[in-house]
């Protein structure tokens, strides 16, 4: 009998599958237990903008400036310094104010060196400007160039600064904003800012301050010169200014006191000279 042939044992390929997973079904319950969380949050965000609206309403009603008070300025008015400070949309409230300057000063402002601002109750705010202290002021390319107690130009300005003298006499061929005004003599710089505090010691306004070239001084008083000399015993003879001008208001001359000391006490008053047009023809 024939042996029967053996089968082949068939081969089956084996291939490599990925599962496929089913998306699960979702049930009614989570679906709902879902929907309300998402509720719930947005009633959250919502009651937490509402807060916040709330809040910011507050602060704008109750922190409003009524009251200001500003100190130490000079160059600028109250209401140029208030306008500076206060400027924008909510420049006028308080707590703003507080948070915006706290620990922290305005600079890059002309002539001052800086501002504070505090806030001294919901509805009142206190600014105080320190101003540079200036000496002086020359012309230079029609503007005015003010300098410090070192000659140091600080500032470059089309307006003139009540209560700063010009200074005329001193020879200079540039200005460079920031650097020393280029003189041959720095001291005079010193001399300059002495002046000035002499007048303003003895509450005298003094419109300009001249230099000659021998080392003369001159102050003009409006209409009135006073020639002081090289500057010797300058504390006493503008000590006498204050009480000797007020006698020469509307006066045109010159107050000669280059000699005057204490013990002298030597001055006269020359008239200027006025000219008659009917002798000039």
């Amino acid at each position: 009998m024939a042996k029967k042939k053996a089968k082949k044992k068939k081969q089956v390929k084996k291939v490599n599958t990925v599962p496929v997973k089913t998306r699960e079904k979702v049930s009614p319950g989570e679906y709902i237990r879902g929907h309300k969380s998402l509720l719930i949050i947005g009633g959250m965000l919502a009651a937490f903008f509402v807060f916040l609206a709330a809040g910011f309403s507050y602060i704008i009603t109750n922190y409003t400036v009524t009251t200001v008070y500003v100190e130490g300025n000079i160059h600028y008015t109250n209401e140029e310094i208030i306008g500076m400070v206060m400027e924008g949309r909510y420049g006028n409230n308080s707590l703003l104010l507080s948070l915006m300057y706290k620990d922290k000063g305005i600079t890059n402002v002309p002539f001052v060196e800086k501002m504070d601002v505090s806030v001294m109750d919901p509805h009142t705010i206190k600014i105080e400007v320190y101003e540079k202290a200036l000496a002086g002021y020359v012309e230079y390319l029609e503007r005015y160039m003010y300098f410090d107690k070192d000659g140091i130009v600080v500032e470059s300005s089309l307006e003139k600064t009540e209560g700063v003298p010009m200074v005329t006499g001193l020879k200079f061929d540039y200005v460079v904003v920031y650097d020393p005004l280029p003189v041959e003599d720095p001291a005079i710089f010193a001399s300059i800012l002495n002046i000035t505090q002499l007048v303003n010691k003895y509450n005298l306004s003094v419109d300009r301050i001249y230099f000659g070239s021998d080392g003369s001084l001159t102050l003009y008083f409006d209409e009135v010169k006073a020639a002081l000399g090289t500057g010797d015993n300058l504390d006493e003879k503008i000590m006498k200014l204050q009480y000797m001008l007020p006698s020469l208001t509307g006066e045109k001359g010159t107050l000669h006191m280059e000699n005057y000391t204490e013990e002298t006490k030597k001055t006269s008053f020359e008239p200027d000279k006025v000219m008659d047009d009917a002798f000039e023809n």
